[in-house]
């Protein structure tokens, strides 16, 4: 495609509320260019493009030629026409191409603000038009303003919006920070740690400049991987305040997170302490050099230290402007101590610090640094552990995410920024180091090579020094003595081994032994290597000043945010105080003066050598956690998991949690127990109380995966007896109006079967469908709230049995398809109309057509309780009025004279408290002050008998006919169930009276097959002898007025009445269902004999043969054999086997 190339103009109308977006404005009829003439160029095509909405201008570009369009357009700047003057349907006119998309249409166009959340801080959350809102036809009474079409409809709210927006921001005035100020300084000095001016020569002389570098590397991998994981998951959405709690709760969900979050927040405050004890430690060395003691080295510490908190909490208190301020010139200090290291290298050595082992760059030197040289109890992973906390701290910038002006960019381009920075420091200090410095030095000037001396034959010697003595005694001065840790054991193994030698002479060095090693431990925290070898040795103190207080700093900052959004999230409810904020950085000043007191109260105790394994392993939790965050976000395959930052890869961030796990253990196994116990703890804690949130968590979306991928593969296995578990449609409507048939059929269901509590909606449609949108996630909820592991579902249906049939034929996933209808029943089928018998009917037989079982539920109250939970929710209501009132009437006690009056009167109106009540709520009123188990006792004491744990009694199972076994699986499943356990199962069965005994002896034996306990057997012999004639009068009673008595009157008047009411009970059909009502009848008898006093009945369920048994007459046959007798379940199976005796 070519392009024009003809200059092109871009003006700018005046600002617009009513158009937002950038409009093209095509002439069809410019004469200008060359293009037009020969018609050989092909057609120019304009895009509509949106424009800035912060701008809020329409913008308008149009081709060189005739400029009539442009002119009627725009007059001075301003539009010459509005709006409602383009024809929604004019394509003919220059002004349709001055339509913005989307204009004078209810559809939306995309726009942010439908994607925040409510509350959000970054703006407001505007609703789009529903589905119904564009789909129904157009509401005739909704008036359109001219251009409101680009603002009401398309979800922008009125006009002004954006500028109300503005302006709060202006006023709120909140400090935010970028990625250099808030994320690189911070991390960079939490990294550069004190461990680069006193342990990192100790760690090159122990291991050598190769191990050192691969110790530096395998931090660093930890490091790396867990900052790509970090960066991954910040970018997968908008990052809140919380740091490592908010990207592990969000990611991993609140079990996760709120372990993880309270222990990470308890670190950072006791890092706090260890960091200022640090500082304090190197203020009283100096102090001690001085000879200004204050009182003794133990009480000046916790002196210093307390007064170091005090100031450092003061610039945190003041604002997190002045914190960055104190971040900032900190790092420039810390910045200089480094620079002056790397001159000092490369100034000549004198005499001095030659005595000490610093001899300028020699290749001897780094040749014989280059390989390890553990000493006694060291090797190279106790080198890693000890090296390991310097290259932590890279969170210290996402800890202070709600801070950031832009938290998905500043996190992962300072935080990766940061370790490559440092990293490259770190290697660039121990290759430095090792090749200046030898290990060890005696510190003597006298210890030179003098001619014909036999040389040891190290760097030292070839340059002109003899330190061989070190092999023998501990020395001061060297790579290997920098750390005090490390010259202490050895000084103290030296001192040990010359008391045993002379404990053999009966000399005692005693005291003197004491004082050699105090002379020891005060003279090496003079020989600091990185002091010795840089420029002006000052410095290098006031870069470990400037570590310790920067990382005190920074946890001070961070334990308080952090907890804050742990706080807020309400997970652990105590803590809630601890939410609020204050000032317009919503400041922690609780989590402040929390840390303040924790922080404290161990610098006062003086023990961190124990707690501080624990920490560290605290800090590695948390990495651990994030690393397998972005693993099983990423395993999850959620649509949802669209990280910006694309450098990562889901292997690579779970090798690296198990390297943080791995880490733990070798820092210090102990720790590392007691951490995972502690976390375990909480999660437990947390998993116990479920706190109401949901994040959309990746567990969420694993589960759905999970779920997902064992339902396809469930798909694959053919279905087995053995396998064989009764999966339910329940018809309870909503769930919570027939508990008890809910309750019944999840006794059998829960933990093994599927069970779906279905409605069906019958009316007008867009009436039904708008109410099942509205109450499907309330009525599941209430099933989770009331702990029924069932699933609701619904549908709307013209009719009742059309809906049944839908939900039948189309419930289920896969081999998770119901097998068995479970209905309550029709108790009052003799005052309901003749469709909803059929209806009720008819469901039967379409489960039996799907090859579906049934099981229909009686008891003697009935199901339905709506009538209760309406009077419920009317005295709910009541109350609420009343305590409406009552605070109406307390907060107009402070008005005075009629104006309280007249408030009272006011605001009463609106609760139609002043009002007399219609009459036909009176029956509402007379029960006000009763409770709804007065209201309706016995139908409350029904509705919730099976929630009760039913006491020793029976299950009387009446197996009459053989359905394939669901009769007998079902009671069985009860009394395996906690409520049922004490109930047993007496079988019936019916047979010959001659062969009472044999067929007794034939049951027991393949119940025994089936392996099924039973308590007794009974042989009814006795089932087809007629009832007696009370017994038949009363059915005959119950079907008469639905009879038809076509035999007493001619056939004329037979036929017509047959066709007039076809659903009446015809003679011949009565005549022919002689011997099943008989039936029916004579075991209603048995069962008042037998069974009367049961916990339940369950029954072989007759069938009635489709076309030949009227509805009523079927009604009636379940009426009578079910009267009169405790709970009843009438079960037909679909005659395929769920029973089996073969292995």
């Amino acid at each position: 495609m070519s392009h024009n190339s003809s200059s092109s103009a871009f003006l700018e109308a005046v600002p617009s509320n009513a158009a937002r977006f950038q409009v093209s404005v095509i002439n069809e009829n410019h004469e200008s260019s060359a293009g037009a003439d020969d018609g050989t160029d092909p057609p120019h095509y304009e895009e509509t493009s949106f424009g800035d909405e912060r701008q809020n201008r329409l913008r308008i570009s149009f081709r060189p030629g005739n400029q009539e369009c442009y002119d009627n357009f725009l007059q001075n700047g301003d539009t010459a026409k509005t709006d409602a003057s383009f024809h929604a349907h004019d394509s003919h006119t220059n002004t349709y191409y001055l339509q913005t998309f989307g204009h004078n249409t209810v559809d939306a166009v995309p726009k942010i603000e439908y994607y925040r959340n409510s509350g959000s801080i970054s703006g407001p959350k505007v609703n789009r038009p529903s589905l119904l809102d564009i789909h129904e036809q157009f509401a005739k009474n909704v008036a359109v303003a001219p251009g409101s079409a680009d603002r009401v409809p398309n979800g922008e709210g009125m006009p002004g919006d954006e500028q109300t927006e503005d302006k709060e921001d202006d006023q709120s005035g909140a400090v935010k920070f970028g990625w250099v100020k808030g994320v690189l300084v911070r991390c960079m000095l939490n990294i550069w740690g004190v461990m680069l001016f006193i342990r990192l020569s100790w760690i090159v002389g122990e291991a050598g400049i190769g191990l050192g570098v691969i110790i530096i590397a395998l931090a660093v991998t930890v490091t790396g991987i867990t900052g790509l994981s970090t960066s991954a998951i910040a970018t997968n959405g908008y990052v809140r305040g919380g740091g490592a709690y908010y990207l592990i709760s969000r990611s991993l969900g609140p079990e996760f997170g709120g372990s993880i979050g309270l222990i990470f927040a308890f670190a950072n405050a006791v890092a706090v302490a260890m960091y200022v004890v640090g500082f304090a430690e190197t203020v009283v060395d100096l102090l001690k050099e001085s000879d200004s003691m204050m009182v003794d080295p133990v009480n000046d510490i916790r002196i210093i230290g307390a007064i170091t908190v005090v100031i450092l909490l003061g610039i945190s208190v003041a604002g997190m402007e002045w914190e960055a301020k104190a971040q900032v010139l900190l790092l420039i200090i810390l910045l200089i101590a480094i620079a002056n290291f790397f001159i000092g290298t490369v100034i000549p050595s004198n005499n001095e610090k030659k005595a000490r082992g610093f001899f300028n760059y020699q290749a001897s030197i780094f040749a014989e640094n280059f390989g390890p040289s553990f000493t006694k109890g060291e090797g190279f992973f106790s080198v890693f552990a000890i090296f390991f906390p310097a290259a932590t701290g890279i969170l210290a910038g996402a800890n202070i995410s709600g801070d950031l002006e832009d938290p998905q960019d500043a996190i992962p381009r300072g935080t990766m920024l940061a370790i490559f920075i440092t990293t490259v420091a770190y290697i660039a200090v121990a290759i430095c180091v090792g090749a200046c410095v030898v290990r060890d030095a005696t510190g003597s000037m006298n210890d030179t090579i003098i001619p014909r001396m036999n040389c040891s034959g190290s760097a030292a010697c070839g340059l002109g020094y003899d330190f061989s003595r070190c092999r023998h005694e501990p020395c001061q001065y060297g790579l290997m003595n920098n750390f005090q840790i490390s010259w202490w054991r050895r000084g103290e193994t030296w001192i040990s081994q010359h008391l045993e030698s002379t404990s053999s002479t009966g000399l005692s060095l005693g005291k003197a032994s004491d004082a050699t090693l105090g002379c020891l431990k005060s003279s090496a925290k003079r020989g600091i290597v990185m002091s010795m070898v840089s420029g002006f040795g000052p410095l290098i103190t006031a870069g470990i000043f400037s570590a310790t207080l920067s990382s005190a700093l920074a946890s001070l900052v961070s334990a308080p945010k952090v907890f804050q959004a742990l706080c807020k999230d309400n997970i652990y409810k105590a803590l809630r105080f601890f939410a609020k904020g204050y000032g317009k950085n919503n400041e922690p000043l609780r989590g402040y003066l929390l840390t303040f007191v924790i922080a404290m109260a161990f610098i006062l105790i003086a023990e961190l050598n124990t707690i501080a394994p624990i920490i560290s392993n605290f800090f590695l939790a948390s990495y651990a956690l994030i690393n397998f965050s972005c693993f099983h976000a990423s395993y999850a395959k959620s649509p949802g998991w669209r990280p910006a930052y694309g450098i990562y890869n889901m292997w690579v961030s779970l090798f690296g949690a198990i390297l943080c796990c791995a880490v733990m253990f070798v820092i210090n196994w102990w720790a590392a127990v007691i951490t995972y116990v502690i976390e375990f703890f909480l999660y437990v804690y947390v998993t116990y109380k479920k706190p109401d949130v949901n994040w959309g968590s990746s567990t969420q979306a694993l589960s759905y995966v999970s779920a997902l991928d064992n339902a396809l593969e469930l798909t694959t296995v053919e279905d087995h007896v053995k396998n064989f578990r009764p999966q339910c449609i329940v018809l309870t409507g909503g769930p919570m109006t027939r508990p008890a048939l809910l309750d019944i059929t999840h006794a059998f269901t829960k933990n093994s079967g599927l069970c779906i509590c279905c409605e069906v909606f019958v009316g007008p449609r867009k009436l039904c469908v708008k109410e099942m949108n509205s109450s499907m996630e309330k009525k599941q909820a209430w099933l989770i709230k009331n702990k029924i592991k069932a699933f609701y579902a619904a549908v709307a249906a013209d009719c009742f049995r059309d809906g049944v049939r839908s939900l039948l034929q189309a419930s289920g996933l896969g081999r998770m398809k119901p097998n068995t209808l479970v209905i309550g029943y029709k108790k009052n089928w003799r005052k309901s109309p003749l469709t909803e018998i059929e209806n009720y009917v008819g469901i039967i037989h379409d489960a039996f057509d799907f090859e579906i079982g049934v099981v229909i539920v009686r008891i003697s109250q009935g199901f339905d309780i709506s009538q209760v939970l309406q009077v419920q929710e009317e005295l709910e209501k009541l109350e609420q009025d009343r305590l409406a009132v009552e605070a109406t009437i307390k907060d107009n006690e402070s008005e005075e004279g009629s104006g309280r009056i007249r408030g009272l009167f006011k605001k009463a109106g609106r609760l139609n408290i002043t009002k007399p009540a219609p009459k036909k709520d009176s029956s509402i009123n007379t029960i006000q002050s009763m409770h709804v188990g007065e209201f309706n006792r016995k139908l409350v004491e029904a509705s919730n008998q099976f929630k009760k744990k039913q006491g020793k009694g029976t299950i009387d199972v009446w197996w009459l006919f053989d359905d394939g076994g669901l009769t007998l699986l079902i009671p069985y499943i009860l009394t395996i169930r906690k409520k049922w356990k004490d109930c047993k199962l007496r079988i019936y069965v019916g047979g010959k009276i001659n062969r009472i005994e044999e067929e007794k002896i034939s049951m027991a034996s393949l119940l025994s097959k089936f392996r099924i306990k039973f308590a007794e057997i009974h042989i009814i012999g006795d089932i087809n002898v007629k009832p007696n004639k009370e017994s038949w009068k009363v059915f005959e009673e119950m079907i008469e007025p639905y009879r038809l008595h076509e035999s007493c009157k001619d056939l004329t008047t037979a036929e017509k009445l047959k066709r007039e009411t076809p659903w009446k009970i015809t003679d011949a059909v009565l005549e022919a269902a002689k011997e099943k009502s008989y039936r029916q009848v004579r075991l209603n008898e048995l069962l008042q004999e037998h069974s009367r006093a049961a916990n339940l009945v369950v029954l072989s369920l007759p069938v009635a043969r489709k076309g030949s048994i009227s509805d009523l007459l079927y009604m009636a046959w379940l009426e009578i054999l079910t009267k009169n007798l405790p709970p009843v379940l009438l079960v037909r199976g679909n005659h395929k086997n769920v029973l089996t005796f073969y292995s």
